[in-house]
C-alpha cells in the first residue's frame, strides 16, 4: 500500500490547490491548467464520493485510504504526461485534514507519512470569502471558518510556506498566475 502513496520520480512542477471545499479550487485548477496549457489532477474524493451517494452510501473513515490512493494514482498518471507543470486540485495533506475533521482526529499512519514526504513546489491556500455553493457533495456550510483554520494549521505546523488566495476568481487567477511564472522563470 506505501507504494500506491508515494509521489512517482517527476521533473515537474506541482502546484496545490489546498483549501475547504466551497472555495475555487476546481475551477481555478481547471482555468490555470487551460492557461498554461497543462494538465491538472482532479479531487478524487468528488468523484470517488459521488459514487458512493449514488449507492445511497455515506463515507467513513474506511473511505480514507482508497480515496487517497485514488489521488495518488491520478496525480502519478497525470505526471507522467506533462514536461513542465502540473495543477494538482488537491494532495494527501488535504485529504488528511479532511479525515482529522470529519473522523475525530482519525488518520491513518501510512497516510500522515506520505501527506508529509510528498512534496510540491508551491501551495495555494483558498479562502473561504467566497459565496458557499451547494453541490450536494458539500456538507459544511455552517463550518467554513472552522475547516480553513484547520486547513492554514495543517500548513503552518508542518513548515509549508503558502501563498493565500483571496477575492474574485479574476483576483484569484492573477495572484496564481504572478507566482506560478516567477516559479517557472526560476526552474
Amino acid at each position: 500500500m506505501e507504494e500506491t502513496l508515494k509521489q512517482q520520480d517527476s521533473s515537474c512542477i506541482k502546484v496545490v490547490l489546498f483549501g475547504p471545499e466551497s472555495t475555487g479550487k476546481t475551477v481555478l485548477a481547471k482555468k490555470l491548467a487551460a492557461y498554461y496549457k497543462t494538465l491538472w489532477v482532479p479531487e478524487f474524493s468528488r468523484i470517488y464520493a459521488e459514487e458512493k451517494i449514488k449507492d445511497n452510501e455515506l463515507l467513513t473513515k474506511n473511505d480514507v485510504l482508497p480515496i487517497a490512493i485514488g489521488q495518488m494514482v491520478l496525480e502519478n498518471a497525470l505526471a507522467k504526461q506533462v514536461d513542465k507543470l502540473l495543477i494538482c486540485d488537491t494532495n494527501l495533506l488535504e485529504t488528511k485534514v479532511y479525515s482529522q475533521e470529519y473522523y475525530n482526529g482519525y488518520s491513518p499512519e501510512v497516510l500522515d507519512k506520505y501527506a508529509l514526504e510528498n512534496s510540491y513546489n508551491l501551495y495555494f491556500l483558498t479562502n473561504i470569502d467566497v459565496p458557499w455553493e451547494e453541490d450536494g457533495i458539500r456538507d459544511k456550510p455552517n463550518k467554513r471558518e472552522d475547516m480553513f483554520k484547520a486547513f492554514q494549521k495543517a500548513l503552518t505546523i508542518n513548515k509549508i510556506p503558502y501563498v493565500l488566495l483571496n477575492g474574485s476568481l479574476p483576483n484569484r487567477l492573477e495572484i496564481a498566475i504572478k507566482h506560478i511564472d516567477k516559479l517557472l522563470k526560476n526552474n
